[in-house]
């Protein structure tokens, strides 16, 4: 039943994108239209993964599950940034990491059965992720007294970028390598869809997955504003959710089917993906259109390494269990009320400028 549910709701996703462009609906309308329409996309995106993880192996299924449900945050990044929108961009990439380390892989754990992770795997993503944040505080220090957007930041942000990429690509080489090694099987032997039929599933959802995020993103600020939320709020917390919607739903699928694994393989190589390859990648095509620094924020920074250390350290003895689960998610509401108090003082920054700035034009 439930499966008939999914498979009926995939042409909500087309049917958003018509009413998008055809129809003329509210904001408020578009939002949840658009945030229903993506749960049976991220249902689809799991199944055609776990398909194709059985001709791969979990790892190199994990790999797939990051690199197709990162396209839409790309997508989404760029359309923001030519939007001139710098700080929800910032904002929702941080919080995708923080959202794949914790809320993903908690949820995952906490569906999932007991079992035994990858930790070869796992450290190498948490590797990849410290080089990172390591690499974050070069343009991010400067950017906390001034302009975080001013050149002398941007300037600083290519070569992080540049040495992400590499450190990104050298990762992948070594890790698919080594997952194709352990992963020996005949096609013969397999009870699945064909690869190529399972790829290409993948592709059709990320495509329509990008669009009804687009359109979800380009509602989001006019609801947050009706429910009060910060811009910094929605992009950390909201759009980065949004964004991360495939994992989320792909991770938590395949867990609850008792493949505890490929869930743990897929919400740590996104983090890993989009600190590595998805933050410079968007930094470096952002030239095209309105370079963008990676002048993160101080709680930003704070929350990717406290993610991190807090991830690491409940995986340390690579077991999956639904206790390890609870403390991820649980790690990942502190990180959103972090993120609310920070947006609220933003906001309150924000009202006294303009409150003390009002006086002095009154008197001009």
């Amino acid at each position: 039943m439930v499966r008939r549910a999914l498979v009926a709701g995939l042409l909500l996703g087309p049917l958003v994108i018509v009413l998008h462009y055809a129809a003329h609906l509210g904001d408020t309308s578009q939002f949840v239209l658009s945030a229903v329409a993506l749960v049976p996309l991220a249902w689809l995106i799991g199944e055609a993964t776990e398909q194709a993880a059985e001709h791969t192996g979990p790892g190199i299924g994990g790999f797939l599950n990051a690199t197709f449900g990162n396209a839409p945050e790309l997508i989404i990044a760029l359309l923001a940034i030519n939007q001139g929108l710098t700080e929800v961009v910032r904002g929702s990439l941080t919080g995708s990491v923080v959202g794949n380390l914790l809320l993903v892989l908690g949820f995952s754990l906490l569906f999932g059965p007991r079992g035994e992770l990858d930790r070869w795997s796992s450290f190498v993503s948490f590797g990849a992720i410290g080089v990172a944040i390591l690499l974050f505080l070069v343009p991010a220090i400067p950017s906390w007294s001034g302009d975080p957007d001013r050149q002398a930041i941007v300037d600083l942000s290519v070569p992080v970028s540049i040495v992400l990429l590499v450190v990104y690509g050298v990762v992948t080489y070594y890790s698919l390598r080594r997952h194709r090694m352990l992963h020996v099987s005949s096609d013969d032997e397999i009870d699945a869809w064909p690869f190529s039929h399972a790829l290409l599933a993948l592709g059709a959802a990320t495509v329509v997955t990008a669009l009804v995020a687009e359109v979800l993103v380009g509602s989001l600020e006019a609801f947050a504003e009706q429910v009060g939320l910060s811009d910094f709020f929605v992009s950390a917390v909201i759009v980065a959710i949004v964004g991360n919607a495939a994992e989320h739903g792909g991770a938590v699928v395949v867990a609850h089917r008792g493949k505890v694994d490929l869930a743990a393989e897929i919400a740590l190589a996104s983090a890993a993906q989009v600190a590595v390859f998805l933050i410079p990648a968007v930094a470096l095509l952002s030239w095209l259109i309105e370079p963008l620094s990676l002048g993160f924020r101080e709680i930003e920074i704070a929350a990717l390494a406290g993610g991190l250390l807090v991830t690491a350290a409940t995986l340390f003895g690579g077991h999956a269990s639904k206790g390890r689960g609870v403390v991820l998610v649980a790690a990942y509401l502190v990180v959103v009320v972090l993120f609310y108090a920070a947006g609220n003082r933003d906001s309150e920054s924000a009202t006294t400028t303009h409150a003390s700035a009002a006086p002095v034009a009154a008197s001009a």
